[in-house]
């Protein structure tokens, strides 16, 4: 009897679109499960060089939770390309100017960079508030298993 390796092809994949709360969620768990769920790790027809996700929508952004004194010590940056061009912006002023950015970076810091890991964070959707567009998809809400810290 000869066994054989299953490959996920793009039309064996049936995408599925989640709903999640970031309200009173811990930002790292939180980005761990979207990134899981992106990518499709949560499928048994997962596939690493494959596109097997799913569709998340992140409603609520500004009301994510972190823990410790992240929120004045955990800082962005970015570089122009020219000498002195590095410019910070903390946690802090990164929620009141562009809440839904701080969950997009922590996820695509667990996301390849690759091209496929381009189209997998091209699924992920965050909005600031409790309303979205995309109510025509009808998201099933995504369980998210937020304990405390194992230990």
């Amino acid at each position: 009897m000869e066994r054989r390796t299953y490959s996920a092809r793009s039309q064996d994949v049936t995408r599925k679109w989640f709903v999640v709360d970031a309200e009173g969620k811990t930002l790292g768990r939180l980005a761990s499960a979207i990134a899981a769920t992106i990518r499709g790790k949560n499928k048994p027809i997962y596939t690493p060089h494959a596109d097997t996700g799913d569709f998340v929508i992140v409603v609520n952004a500004e009301k994510i939770k972190v823990t410790g004194k992240k929120e004045q010590q955990h800082f962005y940056y970015s570089h122009s390309g020219y000498p002195g061009g590095l410019k910070s912006t903390s946690l802090q002023d990164m929620r009141a100017r562009h809440p839904e950015r701080i969950i997009e970076n922590a996820v695509r810091g667990m996301i390849p960079r690759t091209t496929l890991g381009k189209a997998q964070l091209k699924k992920l959707k965050v909005f600031v508030g409790p309303a979205h567009p995309h109510s025509a998809q009808n998201p099933a809400p995504l369980q998210i298993d937020d304990t405390a810290a194992r230990g």
